[in-house]
């Protein structure tokens, strides 16, 4: 009997690691993934749009704010570890803690604030657990596509990643009418029915992710902490923050030169195809946060418009992103990965220009620039994070996705810093390629300065993409 039991579960294991049986369990693993971080990302949204009459209602308008920066901040590191720590830790494992995460502070969140005086600090601490469970699912899907999926899925599921993420966003905007007259403590709530999908996930995920090393907490701490400094000073500008970034990433790098097995190595960044394709991200995804609160200056400024009505016409923009996302999968098996780069940098670029001379006409007309931009923000995701993962050893596909996630946070956060500055200061009043002056003039340029990163990323892409798609890993 014990020699059939053992030899029951060696055929079993060697199904699961047979390379078409895994990817079919990784498929069935993906959509509860995916449904958890659209979920998840949804309640962030809601969070996002609310978070001034939350910070009312407890009693804090003035630290209103950091209800949604503090779980902003830890999303960007959470992003890097998840994604790094996939290279090490068992799936099945990360995925129970995030989801145990995601379930512990939605209840506390709804309890502590539906049926106890609410804090605001109880509130922060909340969406930050809530944040840091629902990341998991996010970095786990991309983590499995990467390393499980075979090639011709591979594009699809990027796809369909992005589209998920913009159909949440899309929700969220449209929502912002009516999420203001729900209790908002029901918002902690709307993430709780994913801890359905636990069982399915334990069956399906592959039973081996990591490489059997012991885990460098050190690394990650350091190099989390550095990030989180990062993070700050983009929210905040305090230039003493971006100082001490710096240093502890100096410290980073000569640690991981010392120390005896790093969870990443000096090598990883040394690859320069890596360095190149990344780069790409990084220009390409620095106008990413900026194109909605120009659109929504712009719709209340000069054309008056109040936020639900501004929110009925951005709408289209995310859904048109969805929509493209959903098909990029498709679209980049028939044209190509360097084509579909080029197309979706082309989209954003037109975007951007025609956005610059469409200021004072009729919102719709500044929808279908905005379209135009989203469309390629939807169509790129796949083809790019594909490229930048082909640059990478599987055993290192973990920590490609954690880059990725990490240079997309990152490169928003300085574009919303640059843009945010100039809406304020207004210092580009004076002339326009349209002729408009004022305040106009200063919206047209501000799509101008977003657009020179994405004519930067096209030109980058242009010289480059023949070494970047080179077989030669280093």
């Amino acid at each position: 009997m014990t020699e059939f039991n053992e030899q029951a579960v060696a055929d079993t294991t060697d199904k699961k690691n047979d390379p078409e049986i895994t990817s079919d369990m990784a498929v069935k693993a993906l959509i509860p993934l995916l449904i958890t971080f659209v979920l998840g990302t949804l309640c962030l949204q809601g969070f996002n749009l609310v978070f001034t009459q939350v910070g009312q209602a407890v009693g804090a308008p003035k630290q209103a704010s950091l209800i949604t920066a503090l779980p902003s901040i830890v999303l960007g590191i959470v992003c890097f570890i998840y994604g790094s720590l996939g290279d090490f830790v068992s799936l099945k494992k990360l995925v129970t803690v995030g989801i145990s995460l995601l379930l512990a502070g939605s209840v506390f969140g709804f309890v502590a604030t539906f049926f106890f005086t609410p804090n605001i600090w109880v509130v922060i601490i909340a969406r930050i657990i809530q944040t840091a469970g629902e990341q998991v699912a996010g970095s786990v899907y991309l983590v499995v596509a990467s390393k499980y999926l075979k090639d011709s899925l591979k594009v699809i599921f990027f796809g369909i990643f992005t589209a998920g993420y913009q159909v949440s966003a899309a929700i969220g905007v449209f929502a912002a009418g009516w999420l203001t007259s729900i209790h908002w403590q029901y918002l902690f709530l709307i993430p709780v029915v994913t801890v359905i999908f636990l069982p399915m996930l334990l069956h399906n995920l592959p039973n081996k992710s990591g490489t059997g090393e012991k885990v460098d907490a050190w690394g990650f701490v350091l190099f989390g902490i550095a990030t989180a400094f990062l993070t700050l000073f983009f929210s905040y500008n305090a230039w003493w923050m971006i100082l001490v970034a710096v240093l502890l990433f100096f410290a980073f790098a000569v640690y991981i030169n010392k120390a005896k097995n790093p969870f990443i190595t000096p090598d990883f960044f040394r690859n320069k195809r890596w360095i190149m394709a990344i780069s790409l991200i990084l220009l390409f995804y620095l106008p990413n946060y900026s194109f909605s609160p120009i659109f929504n200056a712009i719709g209340s400024e000069i054309h008056h418009l109040d936020t639900r009505s501004i929110s009925l016409y951005i709408v289209w923009a995310f859904i048109v992103a969805a929509i493209c996302g959903t098909c990029s999968g498709w679209i980049i098996d028939k044209i190509g990965q360097r084509t579909g780069i080029f197309l979706a940098g082309g989209l954003q670029l037109v975007g951007l220009i025609a956005a610059s001379f469409l200021v004072t006409a009729s919102p719709m007309a500044l929808v279908i620039a905005g379209c135009l931009y989203y469309a390629g923000t939807g169509l790129l995701y796949s083809p790019i994070v594909d490229t930048v993962l082909g640059t990478l050893t599987k055993d290192e596909s973990g920590r490609g996705v954690g880059m990725n996630d990490l240079a997309m946070n990152v490169a928003g956060s300085v574009g919303i810093a640059i843009i945010g500055g100039l809406m304020t200061s207004k210092p580009l009043t004076g002339f326009s390629l349209s002729g408009a002056t004022g305040s106009t003039a200063n919206y047209g340029n501000l799509f101008l300065v977003a657009a020179i990163a994405t004519i930067a990323g096209l030109v980058i892409f242009g010289v480059f993409n023949k070494k970047i798609y080179a077989t030669d890993k280093k």
